[in-house]
This record gives C-alpha cells, sequence and structure tokens, in this order.
C-alpha cells in the first residue's frame, strides 16, 4: 500500500518506522530538519560542541512506557536529570525554587513573612486535595480557576503556584491554564509524580540530545523523507488520496496519515466532514517562541532560586508563557572548562528581554490547549483511523506529550494490519491496546 504521512514528529516517526518494511511510506515535512519539537542544535561555543535540545527535552521512566521501549529498541542511551521548578515574579520580587527549603526561601527575607508560611500551608493542602481529585471515580467539568475559586485558594497561591507550573507544562499563557479542566489536570500531575514529595518518577534525558533517537528511527527510512516539503492541499477521492504541493506535480496514495497539528490537518482538508470537524476542533493550539541563548539575565537574581524549569511571572501575565529551561542543569552540561562557564537557557516568550549578542538560535513551536470537551473527544480517536482513506495522530490526543505521540502513532498503526478499512470504525474499543507492537 502507498501510504502518505504529512508531519515528520513523533507520531510521524513512529507511524513512519512501524509501517516501512511493509508499505510504501513517504514522509511529507515542511520543515528544513527532521523532528518537529525534536529539535537539538549542535553550538560551538569557545571551541566546544554542545548539543543542546530547544523543544522536546525530559521524560521519565513511569509515565513514559512506550517512548521508552523505542528507545531501548533503538539503543539510545539516556540519564537522570530532575524537574525542579522556580518562580519569578517581576511584581513583588519575590523569588524561590520548590525542590528544598534552601530553594524554597532562597530569599531568607521570607522566612519571617506569615504569608509565605501559608502558602506552603496552601500547596500542602492542594496536593492533597488534588490527588483526591485525580483518583475519584466521578467525572468533573471543573476548571483550574473553578477550583481554585471553590476551594478558597488564595491569589498568592495561584499566581505563585499552580498558574505558572500549569503554563510552563503545557507553555501556553497563565488565563489560558486556568480554563484547563482541572481533573485533567490532577490526573496528570498525580501521575507524573508532582503532588507528593516521595515516590516521584525519575526524569530523564537523552545522551547527546534527542535528535540521536531521530537518527536511528529515521535510519531505515531516510531516503522516503522529504523536507522542505510543505503540503498545500489533501483531495481525497473514492480510489486514491492526491497530496497537492506549491512546487511541482500531485502525488497520489491509497492513504494518508495527518501526523501534524489538529489544525493543520483541518487547513489542509477542504472536504473536512462533521465528525472531523468536530473532534478536531477540540484541539486548538498556542504558538511560542523559543530563544536559545546564554543571557543570565532571564533567570531568578538569586543564584539559590536557579532551577531547571524557571517561570517568569511578568506585570502583563496574561500574555504567553515566559519560562527559561536551565540546559546546563537539565542536560549536565559541562561549561566549566570555557573561560566564561556558560550557561545555555532556552527561554520561551521573552525576546525583548534577552541581550541579542547572545542569541544563538530561534525557534517556533506550538502546542495544544486543552478544554474540558477533550476527553469526550480523545475517546472517539478510533473514528478518525483508516476512515475515508484517512488516519489522525499527534501528542494532542493525549496530554500533548512524547509518550501520546508514541501511543496515537500505534493505534493508527495497529488498524493497518485490517487490509480491508471499513468506513464504519464504530465496533473498535474506544482504549486500543497502544503500543503491543513496539
Amino acid at each position: 500500500m502507498k501510504i502518505a504521512i504529512i508531519g515528520s514528529g513523533i507520531s510521524g516517526l513512529v507511524a513512519a518506522y512501524q509501517l516501512h518494511s511493509e508499505h510504501d511510506v513517504t514522509v511529507y515535512e515542511a520543515n528544513s530538519y527532521i523532528g518537529g519539537h525534536t529539535n537539538t542544535r549542535t553550538v560551538q561555543h569557545q571551541g566546544h560542541d554542545f548539543h543542546i535540545d530547544t523543544g522536546f527535552i525530559v521524560f521519565n521512566d513511569r509515565t513514559y512506557p512506550n517512548f521508552i521501549k523505542l528507545l531501548d529498541e533503538l539503543g539510545v542511551h539516556s540519564q537522570p536529570t530532575s524537574m525542579s521548578f522556580s518562580v519569578r515574579n517581576q511584581k513583588n520580587g519575590l523569588e524561590y525554587n520548590g525542590t528544598s527549603l534552601n530553594g524554597f526561601f532562597a530569599q531568607r527575607r521570607n522566612l519571617f513573612r506569615p504569608q509565605f508560611y501559608r502558602f506552603l500551608r496552601e500547596i500542602v493542602r492542594f496536593n492533597r486535595e488534588g490527588t483526591e481529585l485525580a483518583i475519584t471515580d466521578e467525572e468533573s467539568d471543573l476548571t483550574v480557576a473553578q477550583f481554585l475559586k471553590e476551594g478558597g485558594y488564595s491569589r498568592f497561591f495561584a499566581e505563585h503556584y499552580l498558574l505558572p507550573m500549569g503554563a510552563a507544562i503545557w507553555s501556553c499563557p497563565p488565563e489560558t491554564f486556568a480554563n484547563f479542566p482541572m481533573q485533567f489536570i490532577a490526573q496528570f500531575y498525580h501521575h507524573h509524580g508532582l503532588l507528593s514529595l516521595k515516590d516521584r518518577p525519575t526524569w530523564r534525558v537523552i545522551e547527546g540530545g534527542s535528535q540521536e533517537y531521530v537518527k536511528r528511527l529515521t535510519a531505515p527510512f531516510q531516503d522516503r523523507i522529504e523536507l522542505n516539503t510543505p503540503v498545500q492541499k489533501v483531495e481525497r477521492q473514492a480510489d486514491c488520496v492526491r497530496l497537492h504541493f506549491a512546487n511541482g506535480q500531485p502525488q497520489e496514495f491509497d492513504e494518508v496519515i495527518f501526523a501534524c497539528h489538529s489544525d493543520q490537518a483541518l487547513g489542509l482538508l477542504p472536504d473536512a466532514d462533521m465528525v472531523e470537524r468536530e473532534l478536531l476542533h477540540q484541539f486548538p493550539y498556542s504558538r511560542n517562541t523559543a530563544i536559545l541563548h546564554t543571557d543570565i539575565s532571564v533567570l531568578p537574581r538569586s543564584r539559590r532560586a536557579w532551577a531547571n524549569w524557571n517561570y517568569h511571572v511578568r506585570e502583563d501575565q496574561t500574555r504567553q508563557a515566559t519560562v527559561t529551561y536551565n540546559m546546563n542543569m537539565l542536560q549536565h552540561l559541562d561549561t566549566t572548562k570555557l573561560p566564561d562557564e556558560a550557561v545555555f537557557c532556552v527561554t520561551l516568550n521573552e525576546s525583548e528581554l534577552i541581550d541579542p549578542d547572545k542569541v544563538l538560535y530561534r525557534a517556533a513551536y506550538s502546542h495544544p490547549i486543552y478544554t474540558t470537551g477533550r476527553l469526550a473527544a480523545q475517546r472517539r480517536h478510533y473514528e478518525v483511523i483508516r476512515r475515508n482513506r484517512t488516519s489522525f495522530c499527534g501528542a494532542y490526543w493525549g496530554n500533548g506529550f512524547h509518550e501520546d505521540g508514541v501511543k496515537s502513532a500505534m493505534a493508527v498503526v495497529e488498524q493497518f494490519q485490517d487490509p480491508d478499512p471499513k468506513s464504519d470504525r464504530g465496533s473498535i474499543p474506544a482504549a486500543l491496546s497502544y503500543g503491543s507492537r513496539i
């Protein structure tokens, strides 16, 4: 079978990796590199090479089972890291790193502030109530903002803990995160060990940068990847699917797999039907600018507050997420031999605060935004797999991360075991056995 895959992110590459030996697969990528959010840049700094991730960075040993199986199969090595988190508030000057008491009281004056101790108690209460919400059998449509209001949580707690952390994880404005479904957040935090001080998963980074797994994953079908080739339109016929490009002749395929974002897929399908529009419209995206640089002025003023993830609460915090990843800490980059001991950072959406002379690379990434309707749509993923010669996969069918990209790709791959796809996929169970073929 001749199959086109649109997008070379984790979902598209896993689909191609699993299908290429039995089918004629071609991957189309609009960018000049393979990998989507997996974008490792090799920086030459003072005579040394550093391989620095600018998009996908970390995974853990608990909630990424299928991705880890894939890495093991490919022989890709990783090393442990941590997910320490700090907050710096531009309005009131507050800084803290929640990893330890020394970091939490990085500003020693907070030892004498009753408000800060109330803040600690609210964090403990949130961990308890968040766990209760995560493990309950009852489904809730409560948003984060409603949860905070009904729970009587203080504005200080919201602005300095829950909203910055969520905005950093999903790379969206705090105001947008406030409208995320709270039960979804509680379940995610619970599964990732963010609601307890014990039994937390081990976070890991790929040695040599995340592009190491991309190189090995794509090696068997490297000649079937078309870079700098954006698809303009997908035209579906009774006997084929026709892909149109800005330059060159249309190409015909038996089926197409959309491994791009949901909004991009809809933009390529002028004949999208009611089911496709209904489901894909549940997953809007926000666009973020990532800047790789060496300007430490965007990190907390106190080095005791430096963390792997550093959120900056700005005066205009309803804007985009403003977070800086300390890549020296995250990837264990050894810069001690450099004359200036450079600190490599990746900062989202604060280009105006960064010294232009210290900018090394710029990129744009889009991240899914979740609404209270996302769960019902995700449960219907099977309805748009091998239907009308078309399938959809992507991390948006889960929590928006690499493991979800792998799982959604495998949901599509498993249905290609059926040589005679039917238009009515209603008999496929909603809970597919993701990842069974890895």
